[in-house]
């Protein structure tokens, strides 16, 4: 199982993580908004544990965006905040569980185990399009059997496009999964990424995959 933590406070943010992860758990820390947006977007999680107060999106914000990107992955809210407005807040954002801090260990860990097992999020053992594969559980992506080494936001790109293969994505749908609802649509960021996400999965190979669809976006399809 793979969680993701969103913590702007690094020892807390190390204290969740070293637990977690002593319960068998997989996890990843982002110290801020934007990035657990990014990263919770793109990625194949089974939860995620929010902070509230966290700089660039506060989690309110993030969890209200997951949910409109159509992202199901459960979440946990943490935060000092434990007045029945701010509750009420974090459950209409989107969150499923809220938890006041300070909180005990033993609580958090309960709490985690209880919403995995509500999870009805599936994430696939493998996600394969000819000869490229991608393993969400590992992120390893391979085409024609050679390893693949990709940045974050490469991976991420990826990710979306072998989840939605063979439906054309246009360039707004792109831009705000990977990068966020309110990013300046205006750059040229994602033909920089189509790129250079194109020279590591389709250069050397006779087959392309990754295709440009004039003036609509982009498909990956045999």
């Amino acid at each position: 199982m793979r969680i993701l933590v969103a913590e702007d406070e690094s020892k807390i943010a190390a204290f969740i993580k070293q637990g977690l992860e002593e319960e068998g758990y997989a996890v990843d820390t982002v110290a801020d908004g934007q990035e657990a947006f990014a990263y919770a977007s793109g990625e194949g999680y089974d939860l995620i544990v929010l902070d509230v107060m966290m700089p660039k999106l506060d989690g309110f914000s993030v969890a209200s965006a997951l949910r409109r990107q159509q992202v199901t992955t459960p979440i946990l809210m943490l935060t000092a905040k434990e007045r029945i407005p701010d509750k009420v807040a974090g459950f209409e954002s989107g969150a499923d569980d809220y938890l006041t801090k300070p909180f005990a260990f033993e609580e958090l860990v309960v709490r985690v185990r209880a919403l995995l097992r509500r999870s009805r999020t599936v994430t696939p053992a493998l996600l394969r399009v000819s000869d490229l594969t991608l393993a969400p559980s590992s992120r390893e992506v391979t085409r024609g059997g050679r390893s693949v080494e990709l940045t974050v936001r490469e991976y991420q790109l990826l990710y979306f496009l072998m989840q939605h293969a063979g439906s054309v994505q246009t360039r707004t749908v792109l831009l705000n999964k990977i990068w966020g609802y309110d990013f300046d649509g205006g750059t040229n960021v994602l033909e920089a990424y189509i790129r250079l996400l194109r020279r590591k999965i389709d250069s050397g190979h006779d087959v392309r995959l990754l295709r440009t669809v004039r003036r609509i976006g982009y498909v990956l399809k045999e």
